[in-house]
């Protein structure tokens, strides 16, 4: 046996030993347990919770209706000012439980202040980060569960983002003591969970954290390190001709892909980037179609099949795609795919199967792809007249996970001044509002750079002041996105100047039966968005 996969055991028996005592209450040891069990997402939550997120955003974004729903000072912003003992907080998130944290982003310059948690109305924190910088936090925790921003110094700028959830039964609080003498901007999202009345939550200590810390440490490992999953092997190997497509039909009877590999070869490698764009991948679960995407996109990697090492997908170096999502079917599934292009290529699918128990809860998997080409960009931040792109509407009930954008811009400055904004059912306000695009990435300050976490990653950055080709892709795990019957997310077209950028983005969500999104069905190759000449320029 490899020294990994006897590691990677050793880290099972660890979860599986706390996850026993965690039964019927939602506590620090579930929600790590759930972060790393591939199946929770493709299961209706139970017990059942909706996800929002606190942010900076600009405040004089009202309505969608009223002049300033594109205003981009979004920093410093806060629910309101509290003096507590002589000190001035200022108040990021007020929530009434029982919830958890699960995302905790921020950056700024010069850090010098005090954050401060509290959780069920305690007059002291639980956690006191003497700086506005998680990575000071002393939780102890590693790569995977604390990430520092790709523009991250210790010293001065950059940011961080927290993924330990933090667990509370009644209430939690979140603050911040600015003791810095020039005014600096700070940035913040906050995602949390609030589960319904009468969940039984246990309230985050840190005497919790000192008990499970093998737990973490497993945990941390698992999420940077992926295992292999077991189960019966399927596969076909094919030439795949212009115009033509290759097919696997898997078993019948109830049971989950838990992983998908593709090769795709070319005879000549300047042909890759525009093969892995026009060759599609396409499922159908029990008769319904739900995945139709670019093997690039769904992949993560955009458009050149770029490496990626991430907690659902990994692309080698030999551009290889590994998709770990589960993805459950009642009696029968088909993994298709075809070549809109007009280059034969070799092919090969290999799909890993196990038995599946089907019931009332379980969803299908999804993708939904859309571009666009030449989308306006502007730095007037107070028109009303900015285009507010919607990557997927969905109809129907699931949970959103996460989304690839693949973007060639056409300026030499940067384009990602845009928020994006979460709609959910009926909401009257998003249950996200962002800070601009890279933030929503978990990174900050218009990086093009690659970066590589278990939940967010940048695989490809042409140039340092983001013309040509760049790519962002976050998975959501703890922090994904319940909705019962409809889920928009909108992004602003904002940058540092006014022009062009072409965008493809790929959602993952699970639904159930009948749900269905707007994606974008296109039958020719030549109408994808294909990598642009003289990208280096």
């Amino acid at each position: 046996m490899k020294s990994h996969a006897k590691i990677y055991i050793s880290c099972l028996l660890i979860l599986y030993t706390f996850n026993a005592f965690a039964q019927n209450k939602v506590t620090l040891a579930s929600l790590l347990q759930e972060m790393v069990d591939p199946s929770s997402v493709a299961q209706w939550p139970d017990p059942f919770y909706s996800t929002k997120q606190a942010s900076s955003y600009d405040r004089r974004s009202i309505s969608p209706d009223e002049p300033g729903w594109f205003a981009n000072s979004d920093n410093s912003q806060y629910i309101r000012i509290e003096d507590v003992m002589g000190r001035t907080e200022n108040v990021m998130l007020d929530e009434d439980g029982p919830g958890a944290i699960v995302r905790f982003w921020l950056t700024t310059f010069k850090r010098n202040g005090i954050l401060r948690i509290y959780l069920d109305h305690q007059k002291e924190p639980v956690i006191e980060i003497p700086a506005y910088d998680l990575m000071k936090s002393g939780l102890m925790l590693g790569k995977a569960l604390l990430n520092p921003h790709s523009s991250y110094e210790p010293k001065e700028k950059g940011g961080s983002t927290l993924y330990l959830p933090i667990p509370y039964a009644q209430h939690c609080k979140i603050t911040f003591e600015d003791l810095e003498k020039e005014k600096q901007p700070r940035y913040y999202q906050i995602n949390y969970r609030t589960y319904a009345k009468g969940t039984k939550v246990e309230t985050f200590d840190h005497k919790n954290l000192s008990a499970i810390k093998s737990q973490i440490e497993a945990v941390d490992s698992i999420l940077l390190q992926p295992s292999v999953p077991q189960g019966k092997q399927l596969s076909v190997n094919e030439t795949l001709k212009a115009q033509n497509e290759v097919t696997l039909v898997l078993p019948k009877g109830s049971a989950a892909i838990h992983q998908l590999t593709f090769d795709i070869a070319t005879e000549d490698k300047k042909d890759y980037a525009q093969v892995l764009r026009s060759v599609i991948l396409k499922i159908s679960f029990d008769g319904q179609e739900t995945v139709w995407c670019p093997l690039a996109d769904f992949s993560g990697s955009g458009v050149g099949g770029n490496s990626i090492q991430s907690w659902y997908r990994t692309v080698n170096k030999e551009g290889k795609v590994i998709s770990r999502w589960v993805m459950p079917y009642k009696e029968k599934a088909v993994i298709t795919l075809i070549n809109l292009g007009d280059i034969d290529v070799e092919s090969s699918i290999k799909a890993t199967v196990k038995k599946w128990k089907w019931d009332d809860n379980s969803m299908y998997f999804h993708t939904g792809f859309k571009q666009i080409k030449n989308a306006p960009i502007t730095n007037e931040y107070d028109a009303n007249t900015v285009l507010e792109w919607s990557q997927i509407n969905i109809k129907g009930k699931g949970i959103y996970l996460g989304n690839t954008l693949a973007i060639y811009n056409h300026m030499h400055t940067w384009y990602g001044e845009g928020d994006q904004k979460i709609w959910v059912d009926k909401e009257a306000w998003p249950s996200e509002y962002g800070t601009g695009t890279e933030d929503y990435y978990n990174t900050s300050w218009a990086p093009v750079v690659l970066y590589q976490t278990p939940f967010a990653n940048a695989p490809r950055a042409d140039n340092e002041d983001s013309f040509g080709h760049n790519t962002f892709t976050r998975t959501r795990n703890l922090d994904g996105v319940t909705f019962k019957e409809y889920f928009k997310f909108d992004l602003e077209m904002l940058g540092w100047d006014i022009g062009t950028a072409d965008f493809a983005a790929t959602s993952y969500w699970y639904g159930f039966a009948g749900a269905i999104d707007d994606s974008d069905k296109i039958e020719k190759g030549k109408d994808l968005l294909l990598p642009s000449e003289g990208h280096n320029k």
